[in-house]
């Protein structure tokens, strides 16, 4: 496969240094793209990036995913508007060994293929640097006019920030331009891959390079992703979407790729999946024949999620997804662990009630209308319960004064009734 022609029919092509392509034709080529280890868990804004790498290393070229553990105690002024609070090397070891953990899932780091991802930590050659040799060796190569010039620097200077911009974060591109030259000498690395926010830092890493030894490397950029309507790709109202449960679960995972709009999943679908350009269009095809269906959400959530979850995962969300949705059993309910129970529920009225109630036995009727007013009077109950319109946990009430006991309890806490196909309300024993 041809790698530039790759990224070009999914949309991932911004900017690329002349000569690029035709390097990548010539020979097996080594590339790396930074990645920011400021939190423990990637979020699906580094996904873009990502994919490049999983992208070239299936065109048969050979990944380096470098983890800024020296640059990430700095922080990047690109597209910041403030300084980053600087972090402890312990706190940045644990991150690069989650985010490792994670990168194994897009890329084979394990094989003996020539052409095996690595991990590199640029903490590991800058740890011994002292600023004097840095500003010997490395310094006198690019002057401060040609650092001042780039935009990351200009829009930080021109009152972009409430505090301008410090020192430390002016030395940022220097250290990466370095990172650029230490793999090109020690790997043969010839191409540095990123966001369009970061062409200005990786052009002074190309710079640096010609300056020192006279090495000619090559650049290329992605888009950064938005959504159609211009908002903030990756972001909701609770924060980003991680790519770890612990922070954002499989289910609320998938329902984020399920509910973007129609523009949004035909350009995701391309940039975030490996389906090949055929499948691609003939889903696209499809999609435009029956919106309503949405094809192009259901394919792109379930390729992302078992990409970047697994198989158990995207089929469990799926199931979630039918409970609120569709015509879920009581089983496929009592299956949901407690997370995914609350996260499937999230936003649908909640009452409490005590638990010692509930372990003498308590009519529905009682409960319902006393203890959590989820019906306005005991009539109202009565009728629906009648005409089949009421179900605890997915099973119908078949008698208004039912008799319900903390062995209904669903993770030994939770009661869901429903009221006719739509109306959920959640009680919580305590």
């Amino acid at each position: 496969m041809n790698f530039v022609e790759e990224l070009t029919w999914r949309g991932m092509v911004h900017t690329m240094m002349p000569g690029t392509e035709e390097l990548l034709a010539k020979e097996q080529v080594t590339a790396y793209l930074g990645i920011d280890p400021t939190a423990d868990s990637l979020h699906i804004g580094h996904l873009c990036g990502v994919m490049m790498l999983r992208h070239f290393q299936r065109c048969g070229h050979k990944p380096l995913a470098l983890v800024g553990g020296a640059t990430g105690m700095i922080g990047d002024p690109s597209g910041k508007s403030q300084e980053r609070n600087l972090l402890t090397e312990e706190t940045l070891r644990h991150n690069v060994a989650c985010i490792k953990k994670q990168l194994a899932k897009f890329l084979d780091f394990e094989s003996d293929a020539p052409n095996k991802a690595e991990l590199v930590n640029n903490y590991d050659w800058m740890k011994e640097f002292t600023f004097l040799d840095f500003a010997r060796e490395i310094g006198k190569h690019i002057t401060v006019n040609y650092m001042m010039a780039k935009d990351s620097v200009q829009k930080r200077l021109n009152g972009e920030a409430r505090d301008g911009l410090s020192f430390t974060e002016f030395t940022y591109q220097l250290l990466q331009g370095y990172d650029f030259l230490h793999l090109y000498e020690t790997k043969g690395c010839k191409l540095q891959m990123g966001g369009s926010d970061q062409w200005g830092n990786i052009t002074t890493g190309a710079e640096l390079i010609r300056r020192t030894n006279g090495g000619e490397v090559f650049a290329l950029t992605c888009p950064l992703i938005t959504k159609a309507d211009g908002g903030k790709f990756g972001k909701t109202e609770s924060g980003n979407i991680w790519l770890d449960p612990r922070y954002t679960s499989p289910y609320k995972f998938y329902q984020f790729w399920l509910n973007v709009s129609d523009e949004d999943a035909a350009r995701y679908i391309k940039i975030f999946t490996s389906l090949s350009q055929e499948e691609v269009e003939a889903l696209t095809a499809e999609h435009a024949e029956a919106p309503h269906l949405r094809v192009l959400q259901k394919r792109l959530a379930k390729e992302v999620t078992v990409m970047v979850h697994s198989e158990e995962d995207y089929n469990a969300a799926v199931e979630a997804s039918g409970i609120l949705f569709g015509n879920a059993t009581s089983e496929a309910l009592k299956k949901l662990d407690e997370d995914t129970l609350l996260a499937v529920f999230e936003g649908v009225p909640q009452f409490e009630v005590s638990r010692d109630a509930l372990a003498e036995g308590v009519k529905a009727v009682d409960l319902f209308v006393d203890n959590a007013a989820v019906f306005a009077s005991k009539g109202e109950m009565r009728k629906l319960v009648q005409g089949g319109g009421v179900s605890l946990n997915k099973e119908k009430l078949s008698a208004f004064d039912q008799v319900i006991t903390t062995a209904d309890l669903l993770d030994e806490k939770y009661l869901l009734v429903q009221r006719g196909k739509k109306n959920y309300y959640l009680v919580i024993a305590k």
